[in-house]
């Protein structure tokens, strides 16, 4: 973990068209408790709707410990406009001596649909590339959440397969769809993007 460790203690803030990502704060408290209070929001990861800003706060101080340790962990996704927290997305883990890394995101449902999470996905995947060289970047679904594959093939990642019951979540066994992107197709879409814009 050593080689990225000063990348995740000083997390930069990423802009893009509408979003600003950046390290979480003890303020974002009660907008992060607004979506994680929703089941819906909560049905398909791994973590349960919170009960309680309590239980918000001491997620958020989880993140601090991570930032504080140069550990793999979540951006804040703000709205630019407003500087409303509706969201988080950053890296599940590292491998550094296989340069990869898994990502995993969570969304406000009111702002489901709009384009919003392949924003911030296309954001850290660029960052990934970027600023962690990585060789490749991976990110699971539930096979009953199709729209959070649509996210990732939005975002040029390519299906991989079907894990077979691969997690256990919420009492029971589920399966999971595996995508990934590597240096190389991230390389070439980038290039095919400039071109054509």
């Amino acid at each position: 973990m050593q080689p990225y460790l000063d990348v995740f203690s000083h997390l930069p803030t990423i802009r893009t068209q509408r979003l600003v990502l950046r390290p979480a704060r003890m303020s974002d408290a009660e907008d992060l408790y607004e979506y994680s209070s929703d089941p819906e929001v909560a049905r398909h990861v791994l973590w349960t709707a919170h009960t309680s800003i309590h239980q918000t706060r001491t997620y958020i101080r989880y993140l601090l410990r991570q930032y504080r340790n140069g550990a793999p962990s979540s951006f804040c996704i703000a709205l630019q406009d407003s500087g409303k927290v509706i969201g988080t997305i950053g890296f599940m883990w590292v491998q550094p001596e296989n340069r990869s890394a898994e990502v995993g995101y969570s969304l406000h449902r009111r702002y489901w649909n709009q384009g919003i999470m392949t924003e911030a996905l296309n954001a850290i995947i660029a960052f990934g590339f970027s600023q962690l060289n990585l060789n490749r970047i991976e990110a699971q679904h539930e096979t009953s959440n199709p729209a959070s594959g649509k996210v990732m093939q939005h975002a040029h990642m390519q299906h991989e397969g079907t894990l077979r019951q691969r997690v256990y979540n919420k009492g029971r066994f589920v399966d999971v769809e595996l995508y990934a992107i590597l240096r190389k197709d991230y390389l070439a879409a980038s290039s095919a993007f400039r071109f054509n814009h």
